[in-house]
């Protein structure tokens, strides 16, 4: 019913946010128009906390632009990647509702290496898209007419190589089920600048989620990263088999996390 109201009745309906991260900003479609009342979680607290004066964010994965948005408040520079075509068409919308300047956004999405991928995905659920091949057959098999489009993906690194983009200060990766997948195609930038990292996790089924929360600490880890679990306030080193996983992972490297 959310989903129906957000898309199907407001989905070209422009306000100004109530609350949340972009709260005072305007946004066309969603629901950012209630104020619910609710206190902020634990992501929100995080987000509000963030130094990022003069610096460059990277947001993977921007949906409708809403932490774009925020970000472009805080960060000298606001570089976003988003692949799905009607979430891209949003988010380009928003950011010029609110006439940001220093956002720069990209129609694909990052991956471990370039090239097209299936991306499925619920036309009333426009922010559960995903490549991910588990999370794409529960996307498929829960009917309700879900799709597939085709999506071209890069990596980071080659990103920053091509288009000769700044090296990112902070990287937020939202992508469904991807993010060992981006976080590969950007060992080079990882190793060579070391950009603070805000990583949601995801998974189809509670296996899944632990076997990909386990694969991206790992790959942090190896590659000299400290890993702070958000919702729970607590420095994570590995993930049991038998643990309910993190869901937001920040991570720094060769310091402890400011949280």
């Amino acid at each position: 019913m959310v989903a129906f109201l957000s898309t199907a009745l407001f989905g070209n309906f422009v306000y100004k946010v109530r609350s949340g991260p972009a709260a005072g900003m305007w946004r066309k479609g969603g629901l950012g128009f209630l104020n619910l009342g609710r206190p902020p979680s634990a992501e929100i607290q995080f987000l509000d906390r963030l130094e990022l004066s003069g610096k460059t964010v990277y947001d993977i994965g921007g949906f409708e632009g809403i932490l774009t948005m925020f970000f472009a408040r805080k960060a000298a520079r606001v570089i976003t990647y988003e692949p799905n075509s009607r979430n891209f068409q949003r988010c380009l919308e928003n950011i010029k509702l609110n006439r940001l300047e220093n956002v720069q956004l990209f129609p694909r999405g990052l991956s471990s290496k370039s090239g097209e991928l299936q991306m499925a995905y619920d036309p009333l659920m426009p922010g559960a898209a995903s490549a991910s091949d588990a999370i794409t057959r529960q996307i498929l098999g829960s009917g309700g007419g879900a799709k597939t489009m085709a999506v071209s993906v890069s990596t980071l690194d080659s990103e920053i190589e091509t288009h000769r983009l700044p090296d990112p200060d902070f990287i937020k990766i939202d992508i469904e089920g991807m993010e060992l997948d981006a976080l590969k195609g950007m060992r080079g930038i990882l190793s060579q600048r070391g950009p603070d990292l805000f990583i949601e996790l995801h998974g189809a089924e509670l296996e899944d989620k632990v076997q990909n929360a386990r694969a991206v600490v790992d790959l942090l880890t190896k590659a000299g990263y400290r890993i702070h679990d958000v919702e729970n306030a607590v420095d994570v080193t590995s993930i049991a088999s038998h643990a309910f996983p993190p869901s937001h992972l920040y991570c720094t490297k060769g310091r402890t996390p400011a949280t």
